[in-house]
C-alpha cells in the first residue's frame, strides 16, 4: 500500500516489449509516480533515461544512499580527535568508499536528466566540488601524518552537504530555504538590535566604568567595550541574569533601571520581533512552496493524461483497461479489490473509461490508504460455539464492550499511580501491587476473550502490545524479585522500580481517550514525520559547529573522572582554567575531545542556561576570539533555527485545527458506503475488525449490536485513520481544491519561477490558513 512503503515507486520494471504502447505506459506511470509523491525532476523521457529514472527511485538505491551519508558523518566518532578511535587508514578507506557511492549515485541522476539541466543545477555542483575537495583534504592530510606534521581535517565539516543536496532530502532543502528566505528582512531587524547593544553598551560604560566596582570574582566591572558588549549579548538569552546586575545594583538601586530597560528592549521585545519576521516570512514562503507543488502536480498529470488519452465521442479520455495497468505499475501491492474500488470511484458513470477530471485525481487516490478488511470470526466461536454464544457469555462481552469498562481501568491505572508515589516499604502498599497486576492481567484475558486476537495484536495495535508487554514485564519482575528476596540472596528493587515507572505510561492511554487531549496528541502526530525535517536541519547545524569546535577546543579541556582530586582533574588539565567558574562547577566534561562531546555542549548552548559560564570557560583556553565561535552558534541555531521551527509548529497547529476531510477522501468514503461494503474506522484496527475495542460510543444495546457483528463477516473496506497526514499534504489539498478541475494551470517555466507575491490563482483559504 502507499502509505506503508519509502516515497518512490516500488517497483522494477518488467522486461517489456519494445512497443510504443508499454514505452508510453511507463512514462506516463514515472509522471504519476512524481505527482504521487511531489518529486520535481526533469527526467528525460527515451525509455533507457525512464527504466533508469525508475531504477533510481527504488527504495534499495535510497536506502543504500543514506547508509552511506550516515555511515560517512558517523566516521567523526572515530578519526582524531576520536570517542572510539580507529587507524586512520581505515578510516580513510571507509570515507573513500563513501565518496565513491555518491559519485555513482550523482552520475546514475546525470543520465537520467539531460545534460543542460544537470549543469545548471547547484545541487550537482555542490556535491561534486565536495568529493573532489574532500579527496584533496585526505591526500595531504596523509601526506603531512606520514611526515609527522598535525595538520587539520577541515573537509569533515563539509559532511553535511552530501545529506542536503541529494534529491532524497529535499525537506531537508526547504527547511534551509526557510532561512535563505528570511535572512534578507531578519538582517535589519538584527542590524536594529546590533544598534541597541552598541548603545547600551556605550551607556554602561560611562555609567559603570569609573565608579571602581568589581565582580564577584574581583575583575573590574564593565571597564572594557568589548566586555560589556559580550555580557550584554548574553544577557538578552538570560544566562547571566540577574549576575551581571548585582555589582552596580549593589551600588545603587537606580542602577537596576538600567537593566530592566535593556531587557525590556532587547530580550523581549527584539526577540518578539525576530519571531515575528521569521514567522511571516515561513509562511509567505510556505504558501509559495504549497503553490509550486500543487502545479506542478497538475502539470505532471496532464503530462501523464495526454500520453494515455484516446477520443470517445467528443472528449479525450483514458481506457479501463489502460487505467487498470497505469495504477498496477505506479502500485503494484495494490490489491485487486482496492484496485476496483478505485476504478468505481474514478469511472463514475461504468462508461469503460476514465475522464479527465477524474484521471487527475489518481496520485491523489493512490495516496490515500483504504484497507481491506476480511473480518473473521473469534476461534471461540469456531470451536465451542455453544459456549461462546450462550447468556453468561454474551454478558461477558457486551460488558467488556461498555465504555464503562475502559473508565474502571482508567481508574484503577491513576489510583495504580498513585500507590507507586507511595512508600513500597509499607507492606499493605508492596501487596497491592499484586492485586494491580491481578487486576491487569484479568483485563487483557477478558479482552483476548471479546476480541479477535490476530486483530488485538495487530500490526499497528500499539496500545495493546504497549499494555500487554509493560504488565507481562512487571508480572515476571515481580515474580523474580520476590523469589529472590525469599532467598535472602539479592535484591532487586532497582528492576522492579524502572518496571514501575514503564507502567506509569499506561496513563497516557487515559489521556488519549479525552477528546480535547487526543486533538493535540492527533496534531503532534500530524507533525511528527516533518519535524524530523527539522531534526535533520539541526544535525546539519549541529554536527558542522562540532567539528569546527573539535578542531579549536580538542584538548584544551579534560575530564579526568568524578572522584578525582588531583591538581590537574580540579583545573579541568588547564592552568588557565585556575579559579574560574567553569573549574569551580566542574564542568570539565562539557569539553569538544570527541564528537559526542561537542553534540553535548551544543545542546547545552542551545538551552542558553550556561551560555556565558562555557563561553568564559572556552576563552580562557584560547583566546578572547572564541566567544564569537559561541555567538555565531546562538544566531544560528537560537534565533534562527529555532524560531523557525516556532513558526512550523504555530502553523502545524492552525492548519490541523481549520483543516476538514479532503474532497478525495470523501469521495472515497462515499463510493464505499454506496457500495455497501464501508465499515467506520472506529468499529476496526488495523484493518481488523476488534469490535470497538475502545468501545467510545458503544453500551448496552441488546440485540441489535449483536446483529450487527454478526453481519460483519466477509470482505469490507475504510479509510486508514487520517491522523498520520502531514501538513503540507493538508495544505496542498486545500489549494488544489480551489483549482479548477479544467485549469490547467501557467506552463512549466513559470510555475518553477513562481515568487511569494505571484498569486495564480487567488486563494483565500490558504490565505487565512498559511
Amino acid at each position: 500500500m502507499p502509505g506503508t512503503r519509502l516515497p518512490g515507486p516500488r517497483l522494477q520494471p518488467p522486461d517489456l516489449p519494445p512497443s510504443r504502447e508499454e514505452q508510453d505506459l511507463l512514462l506516463a506511470a514515472a509522471y504519476v509516480s512524481d505527482a504521487q509523491y511531489n518529486r520535481n525532476v526533469p527526467f528525460k523521457t527515451s525509455p533507457e533515461a525512464i527504466r533508469l529514472y525508475y531504477f533510481y527511485n527504488h527504495w534499495t538505491m535510497r536506502g543504500a544512499t543514506y547508509f552511506f551519508i550516515c555511515v560517512d558523518l558517523s566516521l567523526a566518532l572515530f578519526e582524531e580527535p576520536a570517542l572510539f578511535a580507529l587507524p586512520f587508514l581505515v578510516t580513510a578507506i571507509a570515507e573513500v568508499l563513501c565518496l565513491t557511492a555518491f559519485f555513482g549515485r550523482l552520475l546514475h541522476f546525470a543520465k537520467v536528466i539531460p545534460q543542460v539541466v544537470f549543469w545548471k543545477d547547484t545541487k550537482n555542483i555542490c556535491i561534486m566540488v565536495t568529493i573532489v575537495l574532500t579527496l584533496m583534504d585526505l591526500v595531504v592530510y596523509a601526506s603531512l601524518e606520514a611526515a609527522n606534521v598535525h595538520s587539520v581535517r577541515w573537509s569533515r565539516a563539509l559532511r553535511p552537504v552530501f545529506l542536503v543536496n541529494f534529491p532524497e532530502s529535499r525537506q531537508i532543502r526547504r527547511a534551509l530555504r526557510s532561512i535563505r528566505n528570511t535572512l534578507p528582512d531578519i538582517l535589519y531587524v538584527f542590524l536594529l538590535f546590533l544598534f541597541s547593544l552598541l548603545l547600551f553598551s556605550l551607556m554602561a560604560l560611562k555609567l559603570f566604568g569609573d565608579r571602581g566596582l568589581k565582580t564577584v570574582e574581583g575583575s573590574p566591572y564593565f571597564t572594557n567595550i568589548l566586555e560589556i558588549v559580550f555580557e550584554l549579548y548574553v544577557l538578552v538569552t538570560t544566562a547571566n541574569s540577574p549576575d551581571v546586575m548585582m555589582p552596580a545594583y549593589d551600588f545603587s538601586w537606580w542602577y537596576s533601571l538600567y537593566f530592566i530597560t535593556y531587557t525590556i528592549i532587547n530580550t523581549y521585545i527584539f526577540m518578539s520581533v525576530f519571531l515575528a519576521v521569521v514567522y511571516n516570512n515561513y509562511r509567505k514562503h510556505l504558501k509559495n512552496e504549497i503553490r509550486i507543488l500543487a502545479y506542478l502536480k497538475r502539470y505532471k498529470m496532464l503530462e501523464a493524461f495526454n500520453i494515455l488519452k484516446v477520443r470517445v465521442g467528443t472528449e479525450f479520455v483514458v481506457k479501463e483497461a489502460q487505467w487498470k495497468r497505469l495504477a498496477k505499475v505506479v502500485a503494484p501491492d495494490v490489491s485487486t479489490s482496492h484496485l476496483e474500488l478505485l476504478l468505481k470511484i474514478s469511472d463514475e458513470g461504468q462508461k469503460g473509461h476514465v475522464d479527465k477530471v477524474n484521471f487527475l485525481r489518481l496520485a491523489d487516490l493512490l495516496n490515500i490508504q483504504v484497507v481491506t478488511i476480511n473480518i473473521k470470526r473469534h476461534p471461540l466461536e469456531a470451536w465451542v460455539p455453544r459456549v461462546y454464544q450462550s447468556p453468561a457469555s454474551l454478558l461477558v462481552q457486551k460488558v467488556v464492550r461498555h465504555r464503562i469498562f475502559v473508565w474502571v481501568y482508567d481508574v484503577i491505572i491513576l489510583i495504580n499511580a498513585i500507590f507507586i508515589a507511595l512508600d513500597e516499604k509499607n507492606p499493605f502498599i508492596s501487596n497491592a501491587e499484586w492485586l494491580f497486576l491481578s487486576l491487569y492481567v484479568i483485563e487483557i484475558l477478558l479482552k483476548l476473550y471479546t476480541y479477535e486476537p490476530r486483530a488485538y495484536f495487530g500490526r499497528k495495535q500499539f496500545w495493546n502490545w504497549f499494555d500487554t508487554l509493560i504488565i507481562i514485564t512487571a508480572l515476571v519482575a515481580t515474580v523474580a524479585n520476590t523469589t529472590i528476596q525469599s532467598a535472602r540472596k539479592y535484591n532487586s528493587q532497582q528492576i522492579l522500580d524502572i518496571v514501575l515507572v514503564l507502567r506509569i505510561l499506561r496513563l497516557l492511554r487515559v489521556i488519549v481517550s479525552i477528546q480535547r487531549f487526543r486533538v493535540i496528541v492527533t496534531t503532534l502526530i500530524n507533525i511528527g514525520p516533518t519535524m524530523l525535517t527539522f531534526g535533520g536541519l539541526v544535525l546539519v547545524v549541529y554536527y558542522a559547529f562540532a567539528i569546527i569546535g573539535m578542531e579549536v577546543f580538542h584538548g584544551k579541556v579534560r575530564f579526568y573522572g568524578p572522584n578525582f582530586t588531583t591538581p590537574d582533574a580540579l583545573v579541568c588539565g588547564n592552568p588557565a582554567l585556575k579559579d574560574s567558574a567553569f573549574a569551580q562547577g566542574r564542568y570539565c566534561r562539557n569539553n569538544f575531545n570527541d564528537l559526542a562531546s561537542a553534540l553535548v555542549v551544543l545542546m547545552e548552548l542551545t538551552v542558553v542556561n550556561h551560555f556565558l559560564l562555557l563561553a568564559s570557560g572556552f576563552a580562557l583556553v584560547t583566546h578572547q576570539a572564541a566567544k564569537l565561535y559561541f555567538i555565531g552558534f546562538h544566531v544560528v541555531v537560537v534565533i534562527l533555527v529555532v524560531n523557525i521551527f516556532i513558526a512550523f509548529i504555530l502553523e502545524a497547529f492552525f492548519v490541523a485545527y481549520s483543516l476538514e476531510k479532503g474532497e478525495v477522501e470523501t469521495a472515497i468514503e462515499k463510493k464505499i458506503q454506496e457500495l455497501g461494503v464501508g465499515i467506520q474506522e472506529e468499529d476496526v484496527q488495523d484493518g481488523k475488525p476488534t469490535d470497538n475495542m475502545d468501545a467510545k460510543d458503544s453500551g448496552f444495546s441488546g440485540d441489535d449490536e449483536d446483529n450487527k457483528r454478526k453481519a460483519l463477516k466477509g470482505l469490507y473496506f475504510r479509510i486508514a485513520s487520517r491522523k498520520y497526514r502531514t501538513v503540507d499534504t493538508l495544505l496542498q489539498q486545500m489549494f488544489e481544491s480551489e483549482i479548477a478541475p479544467e485549469d490547467e494551470g501557467p506552463p512549466l517555466d513559470e510555475i518553477l519561477n513562481f515568487s511569494p507575491s505571484d498569486t495564480h490563482p487567488k486563494h483565500p483559504n490558504l490565505e487565512n490558513s498559511a
